[in-house]
């Protein structure tokens, strides 16, 4: 008897210790599976890690290559253009003949001009012969008057020879135009037999002195690469070749020149006509040198430079924007009794400059390799449990 009763003690508590196992278990499992349940109801953020470096720009443009130095040659003298000699992309030497102007009215005046003066010599010998009349009858008052009638004379010569060489010297300056300089001809305006009106005849450009390419960039990315004048950049320039072909050609530039332009407008938000905000401009002159340009060609250049700062830097999408400022949301890590949670941390920013992809931030609660959270699957707050 005490042996069954001691095989029956046995068997309700090896039952009990089943049961409250199989309890236990249940306990743990059931609340394991509601924690699983709630963790999925979360919002699920995608993180990244806050690094420790600078931001990289890149500076790009495009234009067309126009001469450094471009002359503009006009008609002066307002004559028929006779003869054109040379045609616009002509590469030229200094004084070589570009445009014959028709001189015959010009010609015609100094003809008359000169014939001119052949009368006033012959006048000028008659009041010599009337001077010499008055010695001979000894009349002191007409002496003196035909004295004074030949000087009068000499100065008229005098004048009419100047004024015939100043139409000669016109004839030989302006019958023809000729190059100031080695150089291309890039446009002309001419046309034989018409007096060319408002425009120069002639533009040409000095090719010893190179091009330029002008582009418009932002103030603050010069400012954060530091580019300087004299730095070298290299430009891909659209030639054409024979045949018309274009042809892609890599040349090195030299910024000759960083000026201020107009600054442009840009709008703070791209889905509505909202407020505007000024972004200042600069000019980028960009020198080329290379025999082959003519001007006119198509040209373009890629600059990648990491900026002169490091801070802390992050993915523009994960920075926020409210009425207090700028601000992104960090992930605290805490530690529970079923595992770790994540909770969602506001903390305030400072930008101090962007690539418009990448912002460099200041926060004095913000260290390299914290989780920062780049976007969500629900509008987060402050303190609000996260997955990933």
């Amino acid at each position: 008897m005490e042996l069954e009763k001691e095989l029956g003690d046995r068997r309700r508590k090896r039952s009990i210790q089943v049961v409250f196992i199989v309890f236990m278990g249940l306990l743990i499992f059931f609340t394991l599976f509601s924690n699983t349940l709630q963790s999925l109801t979360l919002p699920k953020v995608r993180t990244e890690k806050l690094v420790n470096g600078s931001l990289l720009f890149t500076l790009e443009g495009n234009g067309m290559v126009q001469p450094f130095v471009e002359t503009r040659l006009s008609n002066p003298a307002g004559w028929k253009v006779q003869t054109i000699l040379v045609k616009e992309g002509d590469r030229v030497k200094k004084g070589q003949k570009l445009i014959i102007y028709d001189s015959k009215s010009a010609e015609r005046e100094l003809e008359n001009e000169i014939t001119n003066l052949d009368k006033q010599k012959v006048e000028l010998q008659n009041v010599q012969d009337q001077f010499i009349l008055s010695t001979t009858e000894g009349d002191e008052f007409k002496i003196r008057a035909a004295s004074r009638n030949i000087e009068t004379r000499k100065l008229d010569l005098g004048m009419q020879e100047r004024k015939i060489n100043e139409l000669r010297d016109r004839l030989t300056s302006q019958q023809e135009m000729n190059a100031p300089f080695d150089g291309i001809i890039n446009k002309l305006n001419a046309i034989e037999g018409v007096i060319t009106a408002g425009e120069p005849d002639v533009l040409i450009s000095n090719s010893s002195l190179g091009y330029r390419l002008d582009i418009s960039v932002d103030s603050t990315i010069l400012s954060s690469l530091g580019i300087s004048i004299g730095e070298k950049i290299e430009v891909k320039v659209h030639t054409v070749a024979e045949r018309d072909q274009q042809q892609i050609r890599m040349i090195d530039g030299t910024i000759d020149e960083v000026a201020n332009t107009q600054p442009r407008t840009q709008s703070t938000s791209v889905e509505e006509a909202g407020p505007t905000q000024t972004i200042a401009q600069k000019t980028l002159r960009i020198k080329v040198i290379d025999s082959d340009l003519r001007g006119g060609e198509k040209a373009e250049f890629k600059l990648e430079k990491r900026s002169n700062q490091e801070g802390l830097v992050i993915s523009n999408a994960a920075i926020h924007q409210d009425r207090d400022g700028l601000f992104v949301y960090k992930i605290d890590e805490q530690r529970g009794a079923l595992g770790n949670i994540f909770v969602t941390h506001k903390v305030r920013i400072q930008s101090s400059e962007t690539n418009g992809k990448e912002t460099m931030i200041k926060a004095e609660s913000l260290y390299k390799d914290d989780l920062i959270i780049m976007e969500s699957s629900e509008p987060l707050q402050e303190g609000n449990r996260v997955r990933f």
